[in-house]
């Protein structure tokens, strides 16, 4: 893989990390089209989401700060509250990436990607469409219990082609969360899984990418990084208008074309 191939995966990381339409459904169909093959695959993907996280934080700075005094704070309060939730929402992708990764990794690397990619894709424009057209009431405050289902449906998205952000903030929705709390929290709550994965893999030593050099490692991780600040505010906005249904429209089309391309 050269710099212009990494360069485009990292684009494409950084604005489908937020939008809801699969990021990691979208690198798959970028490297099919680029005809890119990367030896330890998710290693290099969570190189590009590691990217994605460090916009999460830049964006989200005040909410982040927000927390972080909070915790240093004595006696329970707000901060602490919201920080709990966003642990226990944490809980069930840790389960599910230290049970499944491998497994996740290898079908990444099958040959019937393009159709769970697809298959993955076409959920996603359910849930969207579901969330756009339900009408609960907006509860501005997420409890506990919510926090965990939509961290249920987050561990669900480790799957290619479904959507983290938009599982997410539809299933927040459904439960009747506020728009805005919601797009937040479900960006807020991928920060420790995507920091910890990262550490696992260097821990492991797993963090060594063959077929790609340094410089094009680090121009992918510097476009997903800028391309991530500027596709979290704009779907930050997105989600409080509630126009989720033209992505819903578009992942059914993508998904559809994905699956055609295995078939055909």
């Amino acid at each position: 893989m050269g710099v212009l191939e990494a360069i485009i995966l990292g684009v494409v990381q950084g604005l489908t990390e937020f939008l809801p339409v699969s990021s990691s459904g979208h690198l798959q169909l970028a490297k099919e089209l680029l005809g890119v093959e990367i030896e330890n695959n998710l290693t290099f993907d969570v190189m590009l989401h590691a990217a994605t996280v460090l916009s999460t934080i830049v964006v989200l700075w005040g909410e982040v700060w927000w927390l972080i005094k909070g915790l240093f704070s004595r006696g329970m309060n707000d901060e602490k509250s919201y920080f709990l939730k966003l642990v226990v929402s944490m809980i069930p992708v840790g389960v599910v990436g230290f049970l499944l990764r491998d497994k996740i990794d290898a079908m990444l690397a099958s040959q019937y990607i393009m159709v769970v990619v697809g298959a993955m894709l076409l959920l996603t424009s359910a849930l969207l469409s579901f969330a756009y057209y339900a009408r609960p009431r907006e509860r501005a405050t997420i409890s506990m219990r919510d926090a965990f289902i939509i961290g249920l449906g987050q561990a669900v998205a480790t799957m290619p082609g479904l959507s983290r952000s938009g599982t997410t903030i539809a299933t927040g929705l459904l439960l009747g969360n506020d728009k805005s709390a919601v797009a937040t929290f479900s960006f807020l709550m991928v920060l420790a899984p995507i920091l910890g994965q990262t550490l696992l893999d260097v821990v492991d030593g797993g963090f060594v990418v063959t077929g790609i050099s340094v410089e094009a490692l680090v121009a992918g991780f510097v476009a997903a990084f800028v391309v991530g600040c500027l596709a979290c505010r704009f779907m930050i906005g997105i989600v409080k208008r509630g126009k989720l249904i033209w992505f819903a429209l578009y992942c059914a089309i993508v998904g559809l074309v994905a699956i055609g391309t295995y078939i055909f």
